[in-house]
């Protein structure tokens, strides 16, 4: 499986995946703790990837999303965006909104 399907699986498999540096319990820098933290808030199971333990990820991801830092939220395969976007969407409560609808979709 090359670089690009194995992207494609992980959003196919994962309604809500956060593309950070490290782990939310454990992250590897400031951007990808307060979105880690933003989506915990949302009391809503996700996943995660370190695009720290693949260098080969890290790239192909940045050209996939044509987005250039991380971390990277997507929910139901779409890229939602970075931390800044994130933040935003945390306060004005569109994130929840939006995770929320997506858990729900999960399970059904």
């Amino acid at each position: 499986m090359d670089i690009n399907e194995t992207i494609k699986s992980q959003l196919s498999e994962n309604p809500i995946i956060l593309y950070m540096k490290g782990s939310p319990q454990a992250p590897q820098c400031g951007f990808s703790s307060k979105t880690s933290q933003a989506l915990m808030a949302c009391g809503e199971r996700f996943a995660f990837v370190n695009i720290l333990d693949n260098q080969e990820l890290r790239e192909a991801l940045k050209v996939y999303s044509s987005w250039p830092t991380y971390p990277q939220l997507y929910v139901n395969g779409e890229l939602v965006g970075g931390c800044d976007i994130i933040m935003e969407m945390s306060e004005s409560g569109e994130l929840a909104t939006l995770v929320k609808e997506a858990a729900k979709q999960a399970e059904a």
